[in-house]
């Protein structure tokens, strides 16, 4: 396994593999690494010769950024009597690999890191430990780990020269079962999981990994962004996986009076949901109870809507990052007064997505938590709809994580209904590139490596474990629903800065003489939708032209025009990111404004985005680089896929090989974009 999400929760300590010693990231030097530890410590001695045995000592001789969970001899001595084995003897080397790699992890974690409901980066296994916090029997606030064993209180946080050791009291293990027997084993959700089954998606949840996918197969690739020189890895993996939002039993007997196991109730209730979004449907011989299997049945409709196309481990994966990084304490590049951090995530339903959003802003809280997150909530000055809350649980009596999923408990019915067709999902959805596509999330890809550090320049860092973390590049067949030759195309996905002029620190970057398609995420209803790609616009930068559905849009994109030049509104657009030049224009102004930008197919950036360093954040709305471009208005069929296409249209080898950058992707209904009346705008967030 590479490095997988070196980035964590709020308030946890940034840190990244390296080869060298950095003092910047130890927490104390001792003289010791992990090796060192294990074999000088007793207590831990069988632990130590389960490493031996697994071949990694070595690995931790050397220096690099760990934690390691080590289980006491006790812990060990119960875990082989659970086993009915009486020494270590019995266990294979196999065996002991296993156990070792669970238990390490890449990466530097102290308990205050262990804020969220899974350690940020996954074991040596490619395995997420879940993290809740409890109290031990002395009543010691401690973790635990996987919801069974805790760090010992008294010894937390020892610091070595290569990482973290924290001593546990229990072996760790992890579910080598799928995630449709998890579901099976669970008696708190027997009626859900009668409904997998009798309606068939059972057999659509089986995937584990692309067994084609061979990284080995393709050499690094270096590049240049900007100023930047850089070089690019494949994904070490290519996990195929889902995550399912389940409603208890008890759940659903009490809030619609659906007895356990009752499935005629639960048809009916899917029903009552459906035949209003799927009226078409209604008369069809798959609609009935005796045709659960068939596509356009309402319970099977019921199943796949609680399944995303994804692996996602823990809540803090379905929202934008939260992190603890100087001024910024909350989700990456938003502000959290203005708007709740959202992202949406396509379902197995066909053509549907949910909105998960996490609660943020005190003025809309209605019933809700804040910092939870939510299903389909939309509280706002319009709509008071609530949602469903995830519960972020780890349990000790019930796996939650499998080899091809995960599951959350939520605390009502998760639907496609028509009022989150026509009112929750009405709005403008805005979707970071990285959330476009369910392998970065499904892979670990999203927020690798730790985005207060800037890698050397001109030399690229191109070692195993570059010591801040890894750039990627997808060879064509990796993502879903998009093509492009691997001649002239090179798609690059470049780890977070929180300097740089992208939103949430990351970018997408063509290059070559692309010709780059995709499918663009489904909207939740037929109609008017405007296409927008937000970006930054930089002198070294090409010139693309865009296709919806195979129709060119409009003229070229010029990747090297600013906000402020002749192309948009020159110099009337003032510069400032703080934004207090924004902020003083008249409700009439920015409406006057944003029409005459709209006309000329742009628009500034929202006010909530920023990008951010440690003593200041700079908004998005009053950079001139920062924009809007608006790729097209057209009508768009709800039940259809459809495709973006992006063709080079430089002359020549333009700037740094023609580079062009997405970063954030907008779909806007035309009752939102549609304002023509005088002073009318659209929201600026």
């Amino acid at each position: 396994m590479g490095l997988m999400g070196l980035m964590g929760f709020m308030g946890l300590t940034l840190s990244s593999c390296s080869d060298e010693p950095d003092s910047e990231n130890f927490y104390t030097f001792t003289g010791e690494m992990m090796s060192d530890y294990l074999r000088g410590r007793e207590q831990f001695s069988e632990f130590t010769e389960i490493v031996q045995r697994a071949g990694l000592m070595d690995l931790l001789s050397t220096y690099g950024h760990y934690t390691c969970f080590v289980p006491s001899n006790d812990a060990v001595n119960v875990y082989l009597q659970e086993r009915g084995l009486s020494s270590l003897s019995q266990l294979t080397d196999a065996d002991c690999d296993t156990i070792a790699r669970t238990h390490l992890v890449a990466n530097m974690y102290t308990t205050m890191d262990m804020i969220g409901d899974r350690l940020p980066t996954a074991n040596l296994l490619g395995r997420y430990l879940a993290t809740s916090s409890g109290f031990d029997n002395d009543s010691n606030a401690v973790i635990y780990l996987e919801g069974v064993a805790h760090i010992y209180h008294e010894l937390k946080d020892d610091s070595v020269e290569n990482g973290v050791m924290q001593p546990i009291n229990m072996v760790l293990e992890k579910s080598n079962s799928y995630i449709s027997n998890i579901l099976r084993d669970n008696p708190k959700i027997t009626t859900f999981y009668a409904a997998l089954q009798a309606t068939g998606v059972i057999n659509d949840v089986t995937s584990v990994d692309d067994p084609d996918w061979n990284p080995k197969a393709h050499e690094k690739y270096y590049y240049k962004s900007h100023t930047w020189s850089e070089v690019g890895w494949v994904p070490d993996t290519k996990k195929l996986g889902y995550t399912f939002f389940v409603e208890p039993d008890s759940v659903l007997e009490k809030k619609y009076g659906i007895a356990k196991g009752d499935l005629r109730a639960l048809y009916n209730k899917a029903c009552e949901i459906y035949d209003k979004v799927y009226p078409q449907d209604v008369s069809a011989p798959g609609h009935s109870f005796d045709n659960l299997t068939d596509s356009v049945n309402p319970l099977r409709r019921f199943v796949q809507y609680h399944i995303l196309n994804k692996y996602v481990a823990g809540t803090s994966d379905l929202t934008p990052l939260e992190v603890n990084i100087g001024i910024v304490n909350g989700a990456v590049g938003i502000e959290e007064t203005l708007i709740n951090p959202i992202d949406w995530h396509p379902t197995l339903l066909p053509h549907t997505m949910i909105k998960v959003e996490q609660l943020t802003l005190k003025a809309y809280k209605g019933e809700g938590t804040l910092r939870q997150r939510y299903i389909n909530r939309r509280y706002d000055k319009d709509y008071q709809i609530e949602g469903q809350k995830i519960d972020a649980t780890v349990e000790k009596e019930f796996e939650h994580d499998a080899i091809n999923g995960h599951f959350f408990y939520v605390d009502d019915i998760v639907a496609f209904s028509d009022e989150v067709q026509s009112k929750v999902q009405n709005m403008r959805i805005r979707m970071d590139f990285s959330t476009v596509f369910p392998e970065i999330i499904g892979n670990g890809l999203r927020y690798e490596g730790d985005m207060t550090q800037d890698d050397p320049n001109g030399t690229p860092d191109d070692s195993a474990t570059p010591k801040n973390g890894r750039n990627y590049y997808f060879p064509p067949g990796y993502l879903d629903g998009v093509y492009f030759d691997e001649v002239n195309t090179h798609v690059v996905l470049r780890r977070p800065h929180m300097n740089f002029w992208s939103w949430q620190g990351d970018e997408w970057n063509l290059f070559g003489d692309y010709d780059f398609t995709f499918r663009i995420p489904p909207v939740p209803y037929s109609g008017d939708w405007q296409m927008r790609l937000g970006f930054c616009a930089i002198e070294t930068r090409g010139v693309m032209q865009v296709y919806f559905d195979g129709i060119p849009q409009g003229i070229p994109l010029d990747m090297t025009k600013y906000l402020n030049s002749d192309l948009y509104i020159g110099d009337r657009f003032e510069i400032d990111e703080s934004p207090a030049k924004y902020d003083q224009m008249t409700d009439e102004e920015k409406a006057e404004e944003q029409k005459l930008m709209k006309n000329l197919g742009a628009y500034r950036a929202p006010r909530s985005l920023f990008h951010f360093s440690q003593s200041s954040k700079s908004y998005f709305v009053g950079n001139e680089r920062t924009y809007r471009r608006i790729l097209c208005q057209t009508y768009i069929d709800a039940t259809k896929d459809h495709f973006i296409r992006f063709r080079v249209a430089s002359d020549g080898k333009q700037g740094n090989n023609n580079e062009f950058m997405l970063d954030y992707f907008e779909m806007v209904p035309k009752s939102v974009y549609g304002v023509d009346g005088d002073g009318d705008m659209e929201d600026d967030l």
